[in-house]
Parts: C-alpha cells; structure tokens; sequence
C-alpha cells in the first residue's frame, strides 16, 4: 500500500501534467487536500510530504484539527456551512469555498468586522440542481454575487462547483466547461470588488479533467488518504 507521500506525489505529477496539456503551467493550479475524518498523525505526515492547503467539511471538526496542526498551512472550509457558524468559520479558515446564500455572506462579513478580518470567499454553483448540494442556480449567479460584492469583510474571489458524481471523468467535463464559462461571463461584467481568479472544481476521481477545463483549485481527499473509513 502507498504511502501518504507517495500518494501526494503521484497527484502533483498527475496534475501538472493535465495543466501542461492545458497550456498552462503546473504552479498555476493549487491542491486542497480533503481532510474529513482523516486524522491528525496522516495529516502531519501529507503537511511534511508537502501539502500546504487543507480543506475542512466541519467546522468542529476542522477546530480541533487546527490546534493540532498549527498555521503552518492554510485551511480552507469546503462543506455546507451553517450560519450559526460562521462566527467560528471566520476565525478559523483562510478562505471559505462555499458561499451560496446572501444570509450566509451577511453573517460572514458581520463575523469578520470586528475582527478586521477580510475573508476571502468562492461562491458555490449547483450546476446540476442537485438537491443534495449546496450551491446558487447559475441563473441566480450574477445577482448573489452583486449583492455580497458590497460586503466590506468579504472579498469573492471566484466560483466553485461539485458536479454529479460519475464513473468516467470525461462525463463530468462539461460541468466544468459550464462552470468556466459562468466565470468568464462574470469577469467581463467588471463589477467592482469581484475577482474572478479561482476556479475550485474537480475531486479526486476527476481533477485532471477539471484542470484540462481551467480549474485553479483542485479538493482531493480519497487519492492522497486512501477510501475514508
């Protein structure tokens, strides 16, 4: 059985070879490593291999963790996030990935103020309607982001998606192509404070794809931990 670091490695190669044949260079894509219900020793071991994001589904979860842990990594929020915990939300991660809700970003930026904290946020689309996942309709995308981009705490710094789960990366490609394509449109409306500049898409059934497709962040749990238990 591979190790962690074996593990990680092989997903950097993977992924900077779907960059290359994208025309694009390997450092242009970050790894968030998926860290739910991995525990603190394997994490240690994948944050000496070299990982250097962590991304969290729960934010009791992810506190205990970071204690254990340290800032010596950033620490992203990648789950549903419920608005009675932002106030721990903003105090715990460097970016929250799945913003979806003007409450949610409201709470949020008052969380934030009196910390003086600006957090950096990615809206999460649901491209496929899924009720199971979280996420603004792409047709909603555009107004959401308008109506957070006034937040004085917040600043959006791109989408997010998880499409529907399938065997054959190649299907969930043009989720991906979707997902570009909404950000694309996005960044031509120049609205003020907005940054189109991440793109977290793809897991680790599906990363190469997504990265083919413009992803800038990439959530992958199963491939550098093994099967969660």
């Amino acid at each position: 059985m591979a190790s962690i670091a074996e593990n990680l490695a092989r997903v950097k190669e993977k992924m900077a070879e779907a960059a290359r044949r994208s025309g694009r260079a390997p450092d242009s894509v970050k790894l968030v490593g998926v860290t739910k219900t991995v525990d603190v020793d394997r994490i240690k071991e994948a944050v000496s291999a070299g990982l250097q994001i962590l991304g969290e589904n729960y934010v009791q979860e992810a506190r205990e963790k970071i204690k254990e842990v340290g800032g010596e990594v950033s620490w992203h929020f990648v789950g549903k996030l419920q608005t009675n915990k932002a106030k721990y939300a903003v105090k715990l991660f460097d970016m929250i990935q799945t913003v979806d809700s003007v409450k949610l970003a409201k709470e949020l930026n008052r969380r934030a103020q009196p910390l003086g904290r600006t957090i950096p946020i990615i809206i999460q689309v649901n491209l496929a309607s899924e009720v199971s996942k979280g996420g603004v309709a792409p047709s909603e995308c555009i107004s959401l982001i308008k109506q957070i981009s006034n937040l004085a705490n917040l600043q959006i710094r791109g989408l997010m998606t998880m499409p529907p789960f399938f065997d054959q990366p190649e299907r969930a490609r043009p989720y991906f192509v979707q997902l570009r394509e909404l950000s694309q449109k996005i960044a031509k409306a120049q609205l003020p404070g907005v940054e189109m500049k991440e793109l977290s898409m793809g897991m680790s059934g599906d990363f190469e794809t997504a990265i083919e497709e413009g992803a800038t962040l990439v959530r992958v749990g199963t491939a550098i931990f093994g099967e969660r238990l």
